[in-house]
Formats: C-alpha cells, sequence, structure tokens
C-alpha cells in the first residue's frame, strides 16, 4: 500500500480513537486516558521495539529524549481535557497550528527557515481558525472582526487544544532532532513505549487496583488503545516512503473525520462552517508542507 492510503488510514484511526474516546470514556479522568492513549498503546507496539536491531546511541539522541518526553506527556493531558470536555468542532481544527509553531520551533533549534508559501499557509491557518468561531460578525466594526479570535481564549477547549498545538510544535522537533541517530521504524515505536513506561509511575497507576479500573471499559479501552496503535504503525510505516512533511501534512485530514464525527455521533451544529474552516486550515498545512 502507497504512503497516501496509509495516511489517510493513519488519519482516520486517529479521528476514530478521539471520537471512541469522547462518546464511551468522557468519565475517565485525565489520568487514565493517558494511561489509555500512551501507555496502553506502548505497550501494544513494544514487540515492534524488540524485533528490531537496536542501534549505538549518542548521548545527543538522549539529550533530544530527556527534552521532549516531559512536553510530550503534557501534551497529551492539554489534548484529551480538550476532546473529553468540549466539542469536536471547537477542539481538533486548532491541532492545526502545530506547523505553525514549528515554524519558530524548527529555526530557533534546527536553524530552518520559512519560505514565502509558508507564510501564506499560516495565513490561511489563522483565516481558518478566524472562520471556524465566526459568528455574528459587522462589516462596519473592526472589534467585531477580532471576536472569533478572542473566543478562543475564552474557550477553555480551544484554549487547550492550542496549547497542546504548541507543545506538539516543540516535540516534533525534538522527535526530528532524536531521528537523526535512529531509524522512523524503531523511532515511532520506540518512543511510544518510553513516554508510555514513564507515565506509570507519574499517573499514579502503579497498582494492580488503579490498573484494574482502567478496564472498567474494556472494549472501549482497547479499541482506543487499538487505533492509536494502528495510527502510530501506518504513521511511520508511511514516513518512510515519502518526505515526513508531506505524511504530516496529508495526516492533518484527521481534522475533517473530526468535524464529520463531532456532527454525526455528537450533534455538534454549524457542519457548513466547520468543514469550511477545516478546509481552508488544511489547505494552509498542505502549503507550509509543500513551500
Amino acid at each position: 500500500m502507497g504512503w497516501l492510503p496509509l495516511t489517510l488510514v493513519c488519519a482516520l484511526a486517529l479521528a476514530s480513537a478521539d471520537a471512541l474516546t469522547k462518546a464511551r470514556l468522557s468519565d475517565y479522568s485525565l489520568r487514565e486516558l493517558t494511561f489509555v492513549r500512551l501507555t496502553l498503546t506502548g505497550l501494544i507496539l513494544s514487540p515492534l521495539v524488540f524485533a528490531q536491531p537496536f542501534p549505538d546511541l549518542p548521548w545527543a539522541f538522549w539529550g533530544w529524549i530527556v527534552a521532549t518526553v516531559p512536553l510530550e506527556i503534557v501534551a497529551m493531558l492539554l489534548y484529551m481535557s480538550a476532546i473529553r470536555d468540549h466539542s469536536l468542532a471547537y477542539t481538533v481544527p486548532y491541532l492545526a497550528f502545530t506547523p505553525v509553531f514549528v515554524v519558530l520551533t524548527g529555526y530557533v533549534l534546527l536553524g530552518e527557515t520559512l519560505s514565502p508559501g509558508g507564510f501564506v499557509g499560516i495565513l490561511l491557518v489563522v483565516t481558518g481558525a478566524w472562520l471556524l468561531n465566526l459568528k455574528g460578525v459587522h462589516l462596519r466594526s473592526w472589534r467585531s472582526w477580532l471576536a472569533p479570535f478572542c473566543s478562543i481564549f475564552h474557550n477553555r477547549g480551544s484554549l487547550a487544544m492550542l496549547g497542546a498545538a504548541l507543545l506538539y510544535g516543540i516535540t516534533s522537533v525534538g522527535t526530528k532532532g532524536a531521528m537523526q541517530y535512529m531509524q522512523p521504524e524503531l523511532f515511532g515505536p520506540f518512543y511510544s513505549l518510553l513516554v508510555g513506561l514513564m507515565l506509570v509511575p507519574l499517573l499514579g497507576l502503579a497498582t494492580p487496583r488503579a490498573i484494574g479500573r482502567v478496564w472498567r471499559k474494556p472494549w472501549a479501552v482497547l479499541g482506543t488503545a487499538l487505533l492509536m496503535g494502528l495510527m502510530m504503525v501506518t504513521h511511520f510505516i508511511a514516513i518512510t516512503q515519502v518526505e515526513v512533511a508531506y505524511m504530516v501534512a496529508v495526516k492533518r485530514s484527521s481534522l475533517l473525520f473530526g468535524i464529520l464525527y463531532g456532527a454525526l455521533l455528537f450533534h455538534e451544529t454549524g457542519l457548513g462552517r466547520h468543514l469550511a474552516a477545516g478546509s481552508i486550515i488544511i489547505s494552509g498545512v498542505l502549503i507550509i508542507a509543500w513551500a
């Protein structure tokens, strides 16, 4: 299977995991949700770690890992808080701001520069975010034109996802730095397992009783973890077949899947406006990737 269908499967798996989490695990604590989506997924992928030869790793690799893993954990907590307690249509699209933040973090940490096309892409992402919150704009009132941006900071779900996008903008650059020393096919399962295992004592779920409580909805828990595992596997298989920027840009179609899930499963209103805004955001991400 080529990288494009693999990436679409990856995007659909991520959006499906989000929808299943919101539909069946909304009564789980943030610690439990993070355990399911990171630790359990890491354990499911662990055979892929031990099935491959492990390279000798320099201290620079571990430096990237130490700097990245804590931010990954905080980002997932913000992500889980956003999709569990708030509308998917007003949360998942803000994940598209990750490549916007990567422009800044990539320049600071890796010396990557932005092309003119990249600025156009950023403008489209911002425009899509504005349209997503567009309500009652009056042409003669400049303040009403700023209201859609202000509403982001009044919606805790949108703000939490924006914070997650910022942290993912840092971790994506950090993991790119680490992958200078390890092949992506091994790095994905290894990183997932490492983050997952580090979470066990941090989440206070190290006792059999605490872990047993996580399994009070076994099918939903297993389904979510398997979907996240499918997302990880297809992500890193696709990444070996094409440039990372192209794959990640197409993966952001998960935002549109998330909006559709919000309308179909949770009866969220404003589907037309949300899809239009999401399409503009996706266009901006594609331009950033191809610029």
